[in-house]
Order: structure tokens, then C-alpha cells, then sequence
């Protein structure tokens, strides 16, 4: 029995971004290694130390024993905290200590992943520990690796793959939390219409409508009317909708068209990542 159909394009993806990972930091000098990234509080070091983490846990191999130190200030609830051990515990690890371990890391899973047999529906740990599914973690790691390769080139210097396999995958995870965002975080009134029309390397256009219940739906089709349209680039959608910066330090890139009030309430809380 091969790997599973469904669990075939995430592992594409995944394998994808892993390469281009360790392509980037491969020749990078000790010093580069702490360059800040996007993610707060984290250097490159950090972001790759955090992939060699979760990559070791869905590997199966347990957690560090480690107790964090209490001046991490972008540490702030259990679930920084719980991303933060497999962080901390590297931090002071030297460049050919990181590549090593992420070059064993790399070939152990993807060894996994070729001879991966399980149902998709198989339970196994998510990335804070919970219990997905095995279809739904694999994505989640495509997702997130392929976040985090972006976090890289942004602080390297080194933009691309922006239309990568696994940017589709992210793509459909951050557009999955974008109902909740409007109809919930941002109260937006029954029977709103909110569009979101990204142009650049990946193309979209999705309306969230919102219910007489004020439950959110989103889908493809063009709404007549909408009470706001906001228009930006994927890049920049990206960097939004992961929590890698704020409104205001995107102003320029973002096109808004109707209720200003409800844009902005769109906006303040549009990061769907934890």
C-alpha cells in the first residue's frame, strides 16, 4: 500500500519547503543566524529551531524537559509557552549544530513520509499536543513550514516561492478562519457582506457572508452590494492573517472600499494564527 491519495499533496508541499529551508540557511554565517524574523521574538534561529521541533514530535520523538526563562516576552499564554521549549532549548546551539540536527531531522521524516501507510483518518498529536487526524496534521505542518520559510526570506532577504505548493495550502487554512474574523471577532451585522479580492502571485477573490444567526460563510461567488471590500496584495494577506504585522504598518497596501469602521474591525483582528 502506497501513502494515501489525500495525504499525497501535503506531503509534496511540505517536501517542497523543506528543501527550500535547508537551502537557505545552509550558507548562512554564524551571525545571520540570529537575524530577527517576522515572527515575534523569534531570530532565524528560532524559526528553524521551532520546524526541527515540531518535526521531531510528529516523528514521535518526546518533548525536551526544559524550563523556560521568564524574561521571554512574546512568551504570553500556554500555547507560546508550549511552542517556545523546542525554541529555547536550541537557542544557544552553533550553525553546524543546527544544520546537523536539521539535516538528521529531515531525512528521518521524510523516510516517514514515504513509507507512510496510515489511514488519513488516524488520530495522532497535533501541533500543541491535541489529537488531530492525521490528514489534518499533515496540512498543518505544509502550512506552517511554508509560513516560516517566508519568515526566513524576509529576514534574509531572499523573497520567492510565493506560489509555491505549499502557499495553496496556507492559502485555504488562513481563508478557513476569515468567517470567524468577520462575523465574530469583528461583529459584523447579519446579513453583511465582506469581500476579500487578493491579486499577485496566487489570485482570489471570496465573500464572507453573514447569516440572520450571525454565523459566517465564506465562497467564491461575486457579492452585489457589499458593505466592505478589502483589496491587498497575497503577500500582504499573508503577513496579516498570520500575525506577522500590524494594520497600520500595512495602510499603504491595503485597499479598502465601504464601511471604514467595519474594515478597521476587520482588520484589528484578521491574524487567524495563534
Amino acid at each position: 500500500m502506497t501513502v494515501h491519495p489525500s495525504l499525497q499533496p501535503s506531503i509534496d508541499a511540505w517536501t517542497h519547503t523543506i528543501e527550500a529551508i535547508s537551502e537557505l540557511v545552509q550558507p548562512l554565517a554564524e551571525s545571520e543566524w540570529n537575524r530577527a524574523t517576522p515572527c515575534p521574538g523569534w531570530s532565524v534561529r528560532d524559526v528553524v529551531s521551532h520546524v526541527i521541533g515540531l518535526e521531531c514530535e510528529a516523528l514521535g520523538d518526546p518533548r525536551p524537559i526544559h524550563t523556560l526563562p521568564r524574561d521571554l516576552r512574546h512568551v504570553v499564554d500556554e500555547p507560546s509557552r508550549y511552542m517556545e521549549v523546542q525554541v529555547d532549548v536550541r537557542r544557544h546551539h552553533t550553525s553546524p549544530e543546527m544544520l546537523a540536527e536539521l539535516e538528521y531531522t529531515v531525512i528521518r521524516r521524510q523516510r516517514q513520509l514515504r513509507n507512510e501507510k496510515r489511514d488519513p483518518a488516524t488520530l495522532v498529536r497535533g501541533p500543541f499536543g491535541e489529537q488531530v487526524t492525521l490528514e489534518l496534521a499533515m496540512r498543518l505542518r505544509a502550512f506552517d513550514v511554508w509560513v516560516h520559510e517566508q519568515d526566513l526570506r524576509t529576514a534574509l532577504g531572499v523573497p520567492g516561492n510565493l506560489d509555491a505548493p505549499g502557499a495553496h495550502i496556507a492559502r485555504d487554512l488562513l481563508l478557513h478562519g476569515l468567517p470567524k474574523v468577520v462575523a465574530n471577532k469583528a461583529g459584523a451585522p447579519a446579513h453583511t457582506a465582506v469581500v476579500l479580492d487578493v491579486h499577485g502571485p496566487l489570485e482570489f477573490l471570496r465573500t464572507v457572508r453573514v447569516d440572520a444567526e450571525g454565523r459566517g460563510t465564506i465562497d467564491g461567488s461575486v457579492s452585489l452590494g457589499p458593505a466592505v471590500t478589502l483589496a491587498m496584495d497575497w503577500e500582504t494577506y499573508v503577513r496579516l492573517a498570520a500575525g506577522r504585522v500590524r494594520p497600520h504598518a500595512v495602510a499603504d497596501r491595503v485597499k479598502i472600499d465601504g464601511d471604514q469602521e467595519l474594515a478597521d474591525a476587520i482588520l484589528r483582528e484578521f491574524a487567524v494564527t495563534p
